[in-house]
């Protein structure tokens, strides 16, 4: 069997592995190591972990991704997502469908200072979804709007995974955050403008509050003004070149340390099970990341993405149909797997291959803008059937609304993240005149 045969066989064998409910981490690990002995000998393994698992987790920049996740944490136990929910209600609520906008503005908001789109929708499946129903939403789009804003936590800045992605492709993290801020806020304003053409499509879903006082705006406004400007100050200092993104996460987290305790809005116990949240989601990436590296030694060794490439090369087909099917790929793979494993695993083929090809743009652009439409692609996949992880989480906590009626309510905002897709890969400037701007 040839190199690169072993090497499907081996994505073959990962897959099922993971159907068959072994953790990701342990099952990309598994594969990668059986296939790099294979290739090589159990002795250049062993060498090879030796040095390699050291280097890779003494690596500065991986400590960006527990403080952002602490952050996230101190920001969730400290009452934000409630906070931030009232407050755009108070201004929105009062138009039908005025709650659900209201929802996807606290989640682009939180988005901003959790970095994580699971956490983000579990948080407020906890908080907003209650008032929701109370409110007579339907229950199918309730839940649904619930899991679409959830993944505004991927492309809003700081987004843990959008940092896996600048380690795993050697890019710069600040460029990353100032190109997907605008196709991050592309994603809220479509839902938003979704949310509107549906509900007046079927007003009885979505019925409007009573328009709240201008005293009430404002108080519940003033309750979220210093968790906002943390954000601000975290963002503003990494685009601004002030700080690094790891310093900016350390000061945000220690900012919403202190803004929790001065409000005293933590306390010992919710710090403790903050750092416990911290840790538990920091080694799951963390083992994700360990296998993926093996996985991507493993395939280096088989040389696919050298044949992949060549292969692709003697088609002679345009570079932005290539991008466009790996997108496609994408989609159908992230309807099935969790979001960083399957950019971790995919990468080290897809990326080599986009970053050779002549888009007109230099390699260091593509790569950013290839980025965004990755990310843009697995927040698709964290709400898209038959697996849609965000879907999974809100269905957890509403176990009255059946899963078909909740990917039903999905669908016309999945076709809105269908058509910011397009916008992006046809106007690359959406995601990289802010880079070209303030660099």
């Amino acid at each position: 069997m040839s190199e690169p045969a072993i090497a499907l066989l081996g994505f073959a064998v990962m897959l099922l592995l993971i159907a068959a409910r072994m953790h990701v981490g342990l099952a990309v690990l598994l594969t990668g190591a059986a296939g790099y002995i294979h290739l090589s000998s159990w002795q250049a393994f062993t060498a090879y972990m030796k040095t390699n698992s050291y280097h890779q987790f003494a690596n500065y920049t991986l400590s960006v991704i527990p403080l952002f996740i602490l952050m996230g944490a101190f920001a969730e136990r400290s009452g934000l997502s409630t906070a931030l929910f009232r407050a755009a209600a108070a201004w929105l609520g009062h138009r039908r469908g005025g709650l659900a906008m209201a929802l996807i503005g606290a989640c682009a908001g939180f988005g901003a200072i959790c970095g994580s789109s699971v956490a983000t929708t579990a948080t407020f499946a906890r908080t907003a979804l209650p008032e929701l129903r109370r409110y007579d939403y339907d229950p199918a789009f309730a839940t649904g709007t619930v899991a679409v804003g959830g993944t505004l936590g991927i492309l809003i800045p700081p987004s843990v995974v959008l940092v896996v992605y600048a380690i795993s492709t050697e890019q710069n993290i600040a460029k990353l955050f100032m190109a997907a801020l605008i196709p991050g806020l592309l994603a809220a304003l479509f839902y938003i403008a979704t949310i509107v053409l549906v509900v007046r499509r079927h007003p009885a879903i979505a019925p409007a509050l009573a328009e709240a006082s201008r005293a009430e705006r404002l108080r519940l406004l003033g309750a979220v003004w210093p968790v906002a400007l943390v954000s601000f100050i975290v963002i503003a200092g990494i685009y601004g070149g002030v700080f690094t993104p790891t310093e900016g996460a350390s000061v945000g987290a220690i900012a919403m340390l202190a803004l929790g305790l001065a409000q005293r809005a933590l306390g010992l116990h919710d710090i403790l099970t903050s750092l416990r949240q911290t840790a538990e989601t920091t080694a799951m990436i963390f083992i994700i990341l360990l296998g993926s590296e093996v996985f991507s030694a493993f395939l280096a060794l088989s040389q696919v993405a050298t044949v992949a490439a060549e292969w692709i090369a003697g088609l002679r087909i345009p570079p932005h149909a290539v991008v466009v099917g790996f997108l496609l790929f994408y989609i159908l793979l992230g309807a099935v797997m969790d979001e960083l494993a399957m950019l971790l695993l995919t990468l080290p083929i897809f990326f080599p291959i986009v970053t050779a090809l002549d888009f007109g743009m230099p390699a260091e652009e593509v790569a950013i803008w290839f980025g965004i439409q990755v990310l843009i692609v697995v927040g698709i996949g964290l709400a898209a059937p038959p697996i849609g992880l965000n879907v999974f989480v809100v269905a957890s906590l509403a176990r009255d609304v059946p899963m078909p009626r909740i990917y039903a309510a999905v669908l016309p905002f999945l076709l809105a993240d269908l058509l910011r897709l397009a916008l992006v890969v046809a106007f690359p400037a959406l995601s990289l005149g802010l880079v070209r701007l303030l660099s």
